[in-house]
């Protein structure tokens, strides 16, 4: 049985907002240079190939909201942390493209 659960962007957004979540707690998975073309202010790049070696970041008492591209790293990384023993998961479905289709930004 799966613990995550998938988010909207909207939803990360509002969350963002409202100061609900910091930095410590919505992972962005992608690569740099993905990062560096577009990312939200107060979150955290991990890629997910650093995933592993970099467990030790990612607070275990809090929330973690993945995030990727469009969806699919963060669900991965999502099943991966659940098989780590982390249990309070939200993937952010649409990815970073959904996110800045809403902020009127063309992500790809």
């Amino acid at each position: 049985m799966t613990k995550w659960q998938d988010v909207a962007p909207e939803q990360l957004i509002a969350i963002l907002e409202s100061g609900e979540a910091d930095a410590s707690q919505i992972i962005d998975v992608r690569e740099s240079y993905e990062w560096d073309y577009y990312h939200l202010e107060h979150t955290t790049l991990i890629p997910m190939n650093t995933i592993p070696g970099r467990l030790d970041e990612l607070p275990t008492n809090k929330t973690l909201y993945i995030v990727c591209a469009h969806g699919v790293r963060s669900e991965a990384v999502c099943r991966y942390l659940e098989e780590q023993g982390y249990s309070d998961l939200r993937n952010v479905t649409g990815g970073m493209a959904a996110i800045a289709s809403l902020r009127n930004f063309q992500y790809d």
